[in-house]
């Protein structure tokens, strides 16, 4: 059985939202991450996937997002070693200024451009491949809008 995991990719004035995941966390203490989290069984339920992210997005740094657009689906096998199917969205920036709302889970809130994520030797080649996917569709959607 899998567990479902979803991330957003949110994004303002240039730049994608990354967190500093705490220390305590099962999962990839001390990396950065999209916001995001597991999503939990609510009975028969609808966007499932969106509200989750939603709810995480809030909970985790206090802001709200808007148009959430599915950028793409992978798989991988946890730090604990249970596999999990993880959901990546791109979303924009609605409201509030992020912030460590939940220090269990979170150290630290980062700003960075495509560029600066791209280039940092350090970060994982998953979160480089999410960022340059979300970057593509938001592209895309923003040209579409303009015509």
């Amino acid at each position: 059985m899998f567990i479902v995991n979803v991330e957003g990719a949110i994004y303002k004035e240039g730049k994608w939202l990354l967190v500093k995941r705490s220390e305590q966390e099962e999962h990839g203490a001390g990396g950065l991450a999209l916001v995001g989290g597991q999503v939990d069984q609510k009975g028969n339920s609808s966007d499932i996937f969106e509200r989750t992210l939603i709810r995480e997005i809030d909970e985790e740094v206090g802001i709200e997002v808007t148009n959430l657009q599915y950028v793409n689906s992978s798989t991988f096998i946890s730090d604990t070693g249970k596999p999990v199917v993880d959901i990546v969205f791109v979303c924009d920036h609605f409201f509030g200024e992020p912030y460590v709302k939940c220090k269990e889970e979170l150290d630290e809130v980062i700003w960075m451009t495509t560029e600066e994520i791209l280039n940092e030797e350090e970060f994982p080649d998953y979160l480089k491949r999410n960022i340059t996917q979300a970057e593509q569709l938001r592209t895309l959607t923003e040209q579409i809008k303009v015509g």
